[in-house]
């Protein structure tokens, strides 16, 4: 009876350490299939300002004023076409976010005073806030959407950079229905 009690024992633990063996190995099977992602959401109280939203729409409304190409939008269902996961798009916004500051804010500050000096610093605290969001996964859409929108913006030359200024009401709702999840802030945000 005793011999028999120790072979059951030890084909319990046998069968017990297969289970743990197959439950580690789906969980790090799991784990390889997801993409690797890290601080790609943003507080969703960086847009609930209404001193700097009134001026990010203020200065897209002027800016708007001025655009002449109604045919075409930048930032758009176009955009995020084949780009379905939230941290990817916000993984996007962030690189057009980058490329909007870097070649179209920047150099264009002087013009549409004094929206463009007070938005300006609030766009580049959330692209500081988005440094660290990164992707490892297959993000060839998202590269061939934030090219095609850079090509666009520079074959429509000034009135490209003009458009740009005049959809940054759609850049900043993006951004926060992209970047912010409901109730929780980033971490990058504490």
């Amino acid at each position: 009876m005793a011999a028999r009690q120790k072979s059951m024992s030890s084909s319990l633990m046998g069968t017990l350490a297969a289970s743990c063996l197959l439950v580690m190995a789906l969980w790090v099977q799991r784990e390889a299939a997801v993409p690797i992602v890290s601080h790609c959401s943003l507080d969703r109280a960086n847009f609930q300002q209404p001193y700097i939203t009134n001026r990010t729409f203020a200065l897209a409304q002027e800016a708007s004023l001025a655009d002449n190409n109604t045919d075409v939008r930048l930032i758009g269902t176009k955009l995020f076409q084949g780009v379905n996961q939230m941290t990817e798009r916000c993984y996007m916004l962030k690189q057009v976010l980058n490329f909007i500051l870097e070649e179209m804010l920047l150099p264009q500050s002087n013009r549409f005073k004094p929206y463009m000096q007070e938005v300006v610093p609030f766009l580049a605290r959330l692209n500081k806030k988005l440094g660290q969001c990164h992707i490892e996964c297959d993000n060839q859409n998202i590269q061939r959407n934030v090219q095609n929108l850079k090509d666009t913006v520079k074959k429509l030359g000034e009135s490209g950079e003009i458009k740009v200024i005049g959809e940054l009401n759609l850049l900043f709702m993006a951004l926060k229905n992209e970047c912010t999840r409901p109730g929780q802030s980033s971490e990058m945000d504490n």
